[in-house]
């Protein structure tokens, strides 16, 4: 039985379809980015591979190419976006167990929820733009893409992993909790966040 999920989801920019070091992308919708970074890189792991070998320089050279730039939210936009997910949390009962909000990705583990882990992410990154368009820090304020639709600061997609027993969910915290020590940052507190019993 599913106890939890290790939700990962990024700002827009952050993990291109053709990363060299792979992604879950079968194709490459951008003209500019196709001619820039060549053909998708589908892999069908689900395990992580950010930390494989590969060319830092042509990752760079694709992001160039993006028709607006890569996002990395600075501190003040993470507090915005800790708002919106308070609120989403409040409203649809998610209970999340740890959170860490980076400059270009997000790592939550939520409770399980009648909620598919997509339509969650979908209504977090919706909750945290709108707190950010509120507080005015949204970083495309203003731009419009050719239908008239807003620019999302959020990839469309996420990784979900599920827990099904206890030491996974304490495992799962416990990366969450000590990611953004990772980037050199400060542990993070964010009153949203519940401690995880498995007895409720």
């Amino acid at each position: 039985m599913i106890l939890a999920t290790h939700l990962i989801f990024t700002a827009d920019g952050f993990w291109l379809p053709n990363d060299p070091r792979g992604s879950w992308s079968e194709f490459v919708a951008s003209w500019e980015l196709l001619l820039a970074g060549g053909k998708a890189t589908k892999v069908n792991t689900r395990a992580s591979v950010a930390a494989r070998p590969h060319d830092h320089a042509a990752r760079m050279r694709a992001k160039q190419a993006l028709q607006f730039p890569p996002v990395s939210f600075t501190g003040i936009q993470a507090r915005e976006i800790g708002q919106g997910f308070s609120a989403a949390a409040a409203k649809s009962g998610y209970v999340v167990y740890a959170c860490a909000i980076l400059p270009e990705h997000v790592h939550m583990v939520v409770r399980r929820h009648d909620r598919d882990s997509k339509r969650i992410m979908g209504h977090l990154k919706h909750d945290a733009s709108m707190a950010l368009y509120r507080a005015k820090l949204h970083p495309f304020d203003g731009l419009l893409r050719p239908g008239g639709q807003a620019v999302s600061c959020w990839a469309e997609k996420g990784w979900s992993v599920y827990l099904d027993t206890p030491e996974a969910v304490h495992t799962a915290i416990a990366y969450v909790v000590r990611n953004p020590e990772k980037e050199g940052k400060p542990l993070q507190n964010w009153s949203f966040v519940k401690p995880y019993s498995p007895f409720w």
